[in-house]
């Protein structure tokens, strides 16, 4: 199976934990649109979804699926997401889509948060997956020197020859060469760096659930 076939599985699967008559958090990224097409087919089911990006947003929205603020909502059952590195813990990183911010807030909201991601993204630790970090932009220098004591190389993200801005108008500082061995604690250091916005380490709210995209199937992890 191809990367996106496997990824077309588990986005399938978690169509099951998809609560009727409910407001569901949806996540950014590659896996997540696969999610958001899958819901489509059953948009009639629910209330609508809140986004974690405005990419996301976007194609909720072209699918005819009603997007709520953050702010209207109380409470959501599950939060939907890919990873870009998740253990066996149910720690991962997240953040290649530059939208770990909202990912992170809207994720908070919900009780259950439900990682969907092929088998690559499955590992012992964290970190061959480069550590983001959203940063203020005045911020840049003094946070890259910060980061750099942690042991891996900060390096500003860019495309196209300029910096990467979030949805958020900030920068984002990957981290590259790290081993985080104590991921919650890692994430609340990082956290604590004036001029940080949030580090891409969900440990601290983890993973309930991973739904994995196997040759052989899907297959389901629970961390409760």
């Amino acid at each position: 199976m191809t990367q996106d076939e496997l990824k077309r599985a588990v986005a399938c699967a978690a169509i099951d934990y998809v609560v009727d008559d409910e407001i569901i958090g949806v996540g950014t990224g590659s896996t997540a649109n696969f999610f958001i097409d899958e819901l489509a087919k059953i948009k009639h089911r629910i209330k609508g979804a809140v986004a974690s990006s405005e990419a996301t947003a976007a194609r909720l929205r072209s699918h005819g699926i009603a997007v709520f603020d953050l702010n209207e909502v109380d409470y959501m059952s599950v939060y939907i997401d890919g990873a870009d590195e998740i253990t066996y813990q149910g720690a991962m990183i997240k953040g290649g889509g530059a939208a770990l911010t909202r990912e992170k807030i809207v994720a908070s909201v919900a009780e259950y948060f439900i990682c969907i991601a092929d088998g690559s993204k499955l590992v012992q630790t964290l970190g061959s997956f480069p550590l983001p970090v959203e940063v203020i932009p005045m911020a840049e220098a003094v946070v890259t020197r910060k980061l750099a004591t942690l042991g891996g190389e900060p390096r500003l993200r860019v495309k196209e020859g300029k910096a990467v801005l979030t949805d958020n108008g900030n920068i984002i500082i990957d981290v590259v060469g790290l081993t985080i061995s104590h991921p919650a604690e890692m994430e609340r250091q990082i956290n604590d760096i004036v001029g940080v916005v949030t580090v891409g380490l969900f440990a601290q709210r983890a993973a309930n659930i991973c739904l994995l995209g196997t040759p052989e199937g899907v297959k389901t992890l629970r961390f409760e």
